[in-house]
């Protein structure tokens, strides 16, 4: 992350991040690293439809794809990206190792991740099948498959 961070730094980009299933792990990565509020514009722990749709996520697209898709993950990543305009957009959202009562289509045991990229509105996404370990590895593991692709992007 502290390379992530230096990145964004030196191109003077900025990140916002809504995240539901890590519960802010990501941001709570970056905020770890010196210099983190040059970079870091806002976050959203977004675990509810309701909140998600708040934040600007399309109610369309989540009944139509369910809260747990790709296509949900991209409309975070942008959605974020929009309300701070922000650079970069990061959307998380997926179940880990659990059935959600409230939301009992989609597929379980994948996490979605999106990247929103304002300056060539493109996305970057990525599918991760959770491992039967505890949450707290589980968000680890996909911090650092994000931290990976935000390499790829930003250099």
């Amino acid at each position: 992350m502290k390379r992530i961070v230096k990145i964004l730094k030196d191109k003077k980009y900025t990140i916002s991040a809504m995240e539901s299933c890590t519960g802010s792990y990501f941001v709570n990565c970056i905020t770890n690293i010196p210099g983190a509020s040059e970079v870091l514009k806002f976050s959203a722990t977004t675990y509810s439809n309701e909140f998600k749709i708040k934040m600007g996520v399309n109610k369309k697209i989540i009944d139509k794809y369910s809260v747990y898709s790709i296509e949900t993950a991209k409309e975070m990543s942008k959605s974020i990206s929009d309300f701070t305009k922000s650079d970069y957009g990061v959307g998380i959202t997926g179940k880990i190792n659990r059935i959600d009562k409230n939301n009992l289509f989609g597929k379980d045991n994948l996490v979605y991740i999106s990247i929103y990229n304002k300056n060539n509105k493109k996305y970057y996404t990525d599918i991760i099948k959770t491992r039967r370990v505890s949450r707290k590895l589980n968000k680890v593991i996909i911090v650092n498959k994000v931290i990976r692709l935000l390499k790829k992007i930003i250099r």
